[in-house]
């Protein structure tokens, strides 16, 4: 299955993580591809580091378990980066993707020798500009797309304004600044 692409996320309880890689999936999903989108379920609470899981291909998936050799990795928070070994089974020929205003250099320095592709996002900059709150997973789902390449940016953008839609059907007022940090995010992710 070689064009089976691997996504993990790591982020922390209440921070949007899981539904993240649930709108990936169906966004992927509703562009044709064969999907996977699943939480890693422990005694997680709010704040306790998560992992959530997306499996993304053209043809069937027959894999069902936990994502071990990932080809991206998105950190929601950079404070996981030295809780957790975000880089485990990272493959060289993929990427990580932070949520951090730390630059290159730092970075690195607490991805244990990871010598793949970097990139950073300051969510929170997105999302406050956009949204008026911290909801980092909107900017980081724009970011996983548009670093992974898994569909186009108006097929993703298209597909989310009918997701948002259905999601908030009781707060129509949030859809514009949720669509905003999209278009947003997917200017600002860049590779340190």
């Amino acid at each position: 299955m070689s064009d089976l692409i691997e996504i993990r996320w790591h982020g922390r309880g209440g921070q949007g993580a899981k539904t993240a890689s649930l709108l990936l999936a169906d966004a992927a999903f509703n562009t044709g591809k064969y999907i996977q989108g699943f939480p890693e379920y422990g005694p997680e609470r709010m704040g306790a580091p998560i992992t959530a899981y997306n499996r993304i291909s053209d043809s069937p998936i027959t894999v069902h378990s936990n994502i071990y050799e990932p080809n991206y990795v998105v950190v929601v928070d950079d404070t996981l980066l030295d809780a957790v070994d975000v880089t485990a089974g990272l493959k060289p020929d993929g990427a990580i993707i932070i949520n951090s205003t730390k630059d290159g250099d730092e970075l690195r320095s607490h991805l244990k020798g990871y010598t793949g592709k970097v990139y950073r996002i300051d969510a929170r900059k997105v999302s406050m500009e956009t949204l008026g709150k911290y909801f980092p997973n909107t900017p980081m789902l724009a970011a996983i797309v548009k670093v992974s390449g898994i569909m186009s940016e108006e097929a993703f953008l298209e597909d989310m304004i009918g997701s948002f839609k259905h999601k908030f059907a009781k707060k129509p007022e949030v859809i514009d600044g949720n669509m905003k940090a999209l278009e947003m995010a997917l200017k600002e992710v860049t590779e340190v």
